[in-house]
């Protein structure tokens, strides 16, 4: 727990994806590919990493002495959706109400900060760009006068 809230780690739903889709670079055709990424996905989305795992190395195995690079990346995605695999339970984290992908955080930094710093002749040092985020979100965060008390402490 931070400041009260608790911190949640998962992996992103589009890098477990891009996992998947790399194993699907062995199909020599694109109907192929979709075909093979629908029900893996599937497996994905619903917390089968068990199964999906089995799958990703039934393929690298089956691919081993014809594609012996492409193999070796099947089993490194393998391995990180091993590792990672408590973090990708999505149905649990969109039951909480958070958000599994980066949309809704790229477009709040586009809408906070963006709108911000890329108007028309806007030129900003590395520093004052920070500063000027940093004011930006404690105003947006409802901290505005919280900041300034703690700037004239410090």
């Amino acid at each position: 727990m931070r400041d009260g809230h608790r911190e949640h780690l998962f992996v992103e739903l589009v890098d477990g994806t891009r996992s998947v889709g790399n194993a699907a670079m062995l199909h020599p055709n694109v109907a192929g590919k979709k075909s093979w990424m629908v029900p893996m996905q599937a497996l994905l989305d619903d917390v089968e990493i068990t199964a999906l795992l089995a799958r990703l190395r039934e393929v690298a195995g089956k691919h081993a002495d014809s594609e012996p690079g492409l193999t070796l990346e099947i089993i490194k995605e393998a391995e990180y959706l091993a590792t990672n695999a408590s973090r990708m339970n999505y149905p649990r984290f969109r039951a909480m109400g958070l958000f599994v992908g980066s949309g809704v955080v790229e477009a709040g930094c586009k809408a906070v900060i963006g709108s911000r710093l890329k108007r028309p002749g806007m030129f900003w040092t590395v520093r004052g760009a920070n500063d000027i985020t940093a004011l930006r979100c404690c105003r947006l965060n409802g901290r505005f006068e919280e900041y300034w008390e703690e700037a004239r402490v410090a």
